[in-house]
């Protein structure tokens, strides 16, 4: 399952593990959330490189957030909604959790 914890007010985002809906490489739950979480850093980056860090190990994907402004906070808040989404979908393979 992939856990995806929200940490702060969207301060920090954790996404971990393997969502098990299919094999390596055919995942579609897998990745569905490798392209939001992508596409969404990326839109980040190219705003502004100080807006977010981010560290890729082999099964988490974490973004640190350091800027909050309109852009920053937008993109961030679509990429949770899309995920939720992804989770009303497949409640067996995601899973988000806000932590304050």
């Amino acid at each position: 399952m992939i856990k995806v914890n929200i940490i702060g007010k969207n301060d920090k985002i954790e996404i971990l593990g393997h969502a098990m809906y299919d094999d390596f490489g055919k995942d579609i739950v897998c990745a569905g959330v490798s392209s939001i979480v992508t596409t969404s850093v990326n839109a980040i980056l190219t705003f502004d490189n100080s807006y977010i860090e981010y560290l890729m190990k082999d099964d988490s994907f974490t973004i640190i957030v350091n800027t909050h402004n309109e852009i920053v906070d937008n993109l961030i808040n679509n990429m949770i909604n899309m995920l939720k989404e992804i989770e009303v979908n497949y409640p067996k393979n995601i899973k988000i959790r806000k932590e304050n």
